[in-house]
């Protein structure tokens, strides 16, 4: 019954420490995820006398209709909640030993914020299969092995590093933006929400469509893992990305996503390694 079913494919709802996403999965279908910030096992703890909804409810209260309306449908035995969990790219531990190879969340684990857990493990066995397509001796295999792990060692840990990124900065950093409000009767404005956050999300308004122009076009241009470094998008990439730290740094640098956090922040120390190693191996250092 939503009123653009058909319309609208993907609706975001960002408010301070969390957001609120629904989806278009067809036939009138849609699925919903509530993304709080909680500390680890909160699910057993946190108290819900009258069910999951009307808790949701109560948490997103003074939101979009668009949220109550797609929760006040939901069925109880419908939702479920668990604790998000990724890990850093690591280059010090093997994907591969011998002829067996791990892909996936075994191996890259991420936050669901780019919807790229699945992809990226179709990517894996993409590359798996271009590679074992070509052996003709059980010798081969773990050579071919070894290279399925360089071609996708880099990719998937940018696309970790991406995930935790939009992660942290919508959690942390976002709030309801700032604005100046001009009422009929009244010779001065009304100033809505001007603390430093809601002043920096204001300021990331028209900075995020680039980034997230440059982020799509390197998530679904470099599936075929040709090359170790797409050296263009990895510019755009940071160029714009450092630009939304230094806008928000104040905001979100308490905790660990300001301008000190820079790259290892976002892919972790064995990430950034991987991340350097693979440009000394395209410069052919």
């Amino acid at each position: 019954d939503s009123f653009d079913n058909g319309k609208v494919g993907y609706k975001v709802y960002i408010g301070p420490g969390q957001y609120f996403v629904i989806t278009d999965i067809g036939n009138g279908c849609y699925q919903w995820y509530a993304f709080l910030a909680r500390p680890p096992g909160s699910a057993a703890e946190e108290e819900k006398p009258n069910g999951s909804s009307p808790f949701l409810q109560d948490t997103f209260q003074g939101w979009s209709e668009d949220i109550h309306h797609i929760l006040k449908a939901t069925k109880e035995h419908e939702i479920e909640q668990r604790d998000l969990y990724d890990r850093p790219p690591s280059v010090m531990k093997p994907w591969t030993d011998g002829s067996v190879a791990l892909l996936g969340d075994a191996v890259h684990a991420m936050m669901p914020n780019l919807g790229q857990g699945g992809c990226q493990a179709i990517e894996d066995a993409f590359v798996l299969g271009q590679e074992l397509g070509g052996v003709s001796r059980r010798s081969q295999v773990a050579d071919k092995l070894s290279t399925y792990q360089n071609r996708r060692l880099i990719r998937s840990a940018a696309v970790q590093g991406l995930s935790r990124f939009a992660s942290d900065i919508i959690i942390r950093g976002f709030d309801t933006p700032a604005k100046i409000v001009w009422e009929e009767g009244s010779s001065l404005p009304r100033f809505e929400n001007f603390n430093y956050a809601g002043i920096v999300t204001k300021m990331l308004q028209p900075i995020l469509p680039l980034f997230f122009t440059i982020q799509f076009n390197f998530l679904y241009e470099g599936w075929r893992n040709d090359i170790q470094i797409d050296l263009a998008a990895a510019f755009g990439l940071l160029t714009v990305g450092a630009l939304v730290l230094l806008v928000s740094a104040g905001s979100v640098g308490e905790v660990g996503l300001g301008l000190g956090m820079g790259l290892e922040g976002v892919f972790g120390t064995e990430g950034l390694e991987a991340f350097l190693a693979g440009i000394n191996d395209f410069l052919g250092m």
